[in-house]
C-alpha cells in the first residue's frame, strides 16, 4: 500500500502529464500536419528541431528551458510582465518540461497516422463537393484519430517518466514539482528508502507498460495493416 505522500506524488505526476499533453496535442498535430502534408524550404531543419529533444541530453533541455523562462529570459519576462506568472520551481514548469520532452514522440505518431490516410479518399470527397474543412473533419481526422490518440498516450507515458529536464528546470520540490521519477531518485538517497522505491518503481513500470500497449494497438489500427509502428 502507498503512503499518503506517495499517493500525492502519483497524483501530481498525473496532473503534470495530463496538462502537458492537453497543451501540447494541438501543437503536435499542427507540426505533424506541416511535416506530413506541406512541402517548404528548410523542412529537414524543422524536422530536426522538432526531434532534437530525443537526442539532446535532457539536462541540456532543462538548462535551455531555465534560461528561456528565467525572469529576464525571452519567455519568462513576457509571462511576468503581461500575466504576472512564473513557471520556475512550480508544477506548471514541470508540465512545460514534460511537454517539450514528449513533443517529438507525439509528432512522430501523428505524422505516421496522417501519412497512412489514403489520399484518394480525400480526393474523392473533394470531387463530390466537400470543402477543405469538411474533408478534414469527416475524412482525414477520423482516419488519423487512432494515431492521434496513440501519440497522446505515448506522450503521457513519456511525461510520467521525465526526469532530467524537470529536475534541472524546476528542481525536486516535494508537493510542487516532485513527480514519480524525482520521488524515486529522492528515496534512493535516503537510508531505508528501498521499500518506497519498489512501490513507486512498480507503479511507473505498470503505467508505462500499459501506455505502450495501448499506443502500439492504436498505431497498428491507424496503420490499417501497413505495418506502422510508433516505436
Amino acid at each position: 500500500m502507498l503512503s499518503a505522500a506517495e499517493w500525492a506524488v502519483v497524483g501530481l505526476s498525473a496532473q503534470v502529464s495530463f496538462f502537458a499533453i492537453f497543451a501540447t496535442l494541438p501543437i503536435a498535430f499542427a507540426l505533424a500536419w506541416l511535416l506530413a502534408r506541406v512541402r517548404f524550404p528548410g523542412k529537414v531543419v524543422v524536422d530536426g528541431i522538432v526531434h532534437l529533444p530525443l537526442v539532446l541530453p535532457p539536462v541540456v533541455t532543462g538548462w535551455i528551458l531555465l534560461l528561456a523562462f528565467a525572469p529576464d529570459g525571452p519567455l519568462g519576462r513576457p509571462l511576468a510582465t503581461l500575466l504576472g506568472v512564473s513557471v520556475l520551481f512550480r508544477w506548471t514548469g514541470a508540465s512545460v518540461a514534460a511537454a517539450v520532452m514528449a513533443l517529438p514522440l507525439m509528432v512522430r505518431a501523428i505524422r505516421l497516422s496522417l501519412e497512412a490516410v489514403e489520399p484518394r479518399l480525400e480526393q474523392a470527397a473533394r470531387t463530390l463537393g466537400a470543402g477543405p474543412w469538411r474533408c478534414f473533419f469527416t475524412i482525414t481526422l477520423p482516419l488519423a484519430m487512432p494515431g492521434v490518440l496513440a501519440g497522446a498516450v505515448l506522450g503521457f507515458a513519456r511525461s510520467l517518466g521525465e526526469f532530467g529536464a524537470t529536475i534541472t528546470f524546476v528542481s525536486n520540490i516535494p508537493g510542487e514539482t516532485q513527480t514519480l521519477p524525482l520521488a524515486i531518485y529522492g528515496a534512493l538517497q535516503v537510508p531505508g528508502g528501498d521499500a518506497s522505491v519498489w512501490r513507486l518503481a512498480t507503479i511507473s513500470v505498470v503505467l508505462s507498460l500499459l501506455a505502450l500497449i495501448v499506443s502500439e494497438t492504436l498505431s497498428r489500427r491507424a496503420g490499417q495493416g501497413r505495418g506502422m509502428h510508433v516505436l
